[in-house]
């Protein structure tokens, strides 16, 4: 008579992936001549997805009929909703992510409009998905190298660890405790039980504080897998071991102005070490002083550094601020 172990039954118990079984959910605002790239990557697919949900983030160009002509190329379901203000990246994967979630996919692959999606992406994200529920992948530059990504957080300092390893070993993944909406991978039961994402964010840190919020619900991975390629040029200064983008205004503002929401989800957690944290924000801000100096070459900017800390700490003040709730189940 042949035994069962534990190991070999879990193994059997693993549900199996289904394309159909996953969205695609994408954000974007204004670049349709981007999104249209995002849309034709996405016909030359194999397999498809089943479902493709667009969020336009009151876009005024001719985003809508961009949608409209990939309807019939797609083998896939296309929703498409135009929001009727700009939310930020933030409020418009939260708003994909609830789509697709009410949709009752299984799966909720999430991406910006700056990428394309190499034709096995889903294959190979796939082929994970017995394993894990919440799985990032790897992307190309814009230039065809290989685009480096801080996966890991110092939670005490809420920061990225600049250095963490990059190289796989022979299992494939890593395990991360940190997330990225450009190419975030995740399945409904992980989303149920941490909720949207919090559009309060509007831009920034809002996938780092969910997809940590993730590996605290189960085991997070980036795998060696490349199934997304940025489509967009950004001016960096390159240091070797890694890059340092260009940034905006707005970018500069959110950074640290969001460093009062992440502030409140450490301590919703029990997560929050006041004395480090502040070490964080304070090494933050010299980051964003580095990247004005040596990527954009002007001093310029500092005043919406200034004005984020200020509101931030606001924000880190608001005694009624509350986490985003947890999900009811919806069918699948």
């Amino acid at each position: 008579m042949t035994t069962t172990t534990n190991t070999e039954a879990s193994v059997h118990e693993r549900e199996a992936f289904d394309p159909a079984s996953a969205t695609i959910a994408i954000v974007t605002y204004n670049r349709s001549a981007l999104l249209s790239k995002l849309l034709a990557s996405i016909v030359r697919m194999d397999p498809h997805p089943g479902r493709v949900v667009v969020i336009d983030n009151a876009s005024v160009d001719d985003t809508a009929e961009v949608v409209e002509s990939f309807r019939e190329q797609i083998p896939a379901t296309i929703i498409y909703r135009r929001l009727e203000t700009n939310t930020g990246g933030s409020g418009g994967f939260s708003e994909g992510m609830r789509v697709a979630y009410d949709l009752g996919s299984t799966w909720m692959w999430l991406m910006d409009d700056d990428v394309e999606v190499l034709p096995d992406g889903l294959a190979r994200m796939g082929a994970w998905a017995p394993r894990f529920k919440s799985i990032q992948g790897r992307r190309y530059d814009y230039d065809g190298s290989e685009f480096y990504w801080q996966y890991r957080l110092s939670i005490p300092l809420g920061i990225p660890i600049p250095f963490a390893p990059a190289g796989f070993d022979e299992s494939g993944y890593r395990e991360m405790n940190s997330g990225c909406f450009e190419g975030m991978f995740i399945h409904r039961d992980i989303v149920q039980k941490i909720g949207l994402p919090d559009p309060r964010f509007f831009i920034y840190w809002d996938d780092s504080v969910y997809g940590w919020l993730a590996s605290r619900q189960t085991t997070a991975v980036i795998v060696d897998e490349f199934v997304l390629r940025r489509t967009r040029e950004i001016r960096q200064w390159d240091m070797g071991v890694r890059h340092l983008n260009a940034s905006s205004n707005a970018y500069r503002y959110y950074i640290m102005r969001n460093r009062g929401h992440m502030r409140h989800y450490f301590q919703a957690h029990g997560a929050h070490r006041p004395v480090r944290f502040a070490v964080g924000t304070f090494l933050t801000f010299a980051k964003e002083l580095i990247r004005l100096v040596f990527v954009e070459h002007t001093v310029r900017g500092t005043s919406n550094l200034w004005r984020g800390l200020r509101d931030g700490r606001k924000i880190a003040r608001d005694a009624s601020w509350e986490p985003m709730p947890a999900l009811e189940a919806a069918p699948r």
